[in-house]
């Protein structure tokens, strides 16, 4: 899944980034909206990433997601 799906995807995504991220709540999620700065940037507030840390993190999430999603497909 590509990085510029993310606002496309969102209320699909905000269920797995709540399982993933645990700690991000539901209105931090409506101010992120899918943005893809604001993701990374609540990121790095909450979790204390660089900004690499948080951009490596996001890939990781999204690589992962787009695995389940595809499984769930065939």
């Amino acid at each position: 899944m590509n990085v510029d799906i993310l606002e496309g995807n969102w209320k699909q995504l905000r269920g797995h980034i709540k399982e993933w991220w645990g700690t991000i709540t539901d209105d931090e999620l409506d101010q992120i909206d899918g943005h893809y700065d604001r993701f990374m940037g609540k990121l790095q507030e909450k979790y204390g990433y660089t900004r690499d840390e948080a951009e490596d993190a996001i890939h990781r999430f999204l690589d992962r997601v787009e695995f389940k999603m595809d499984e769930k497909m065939r």
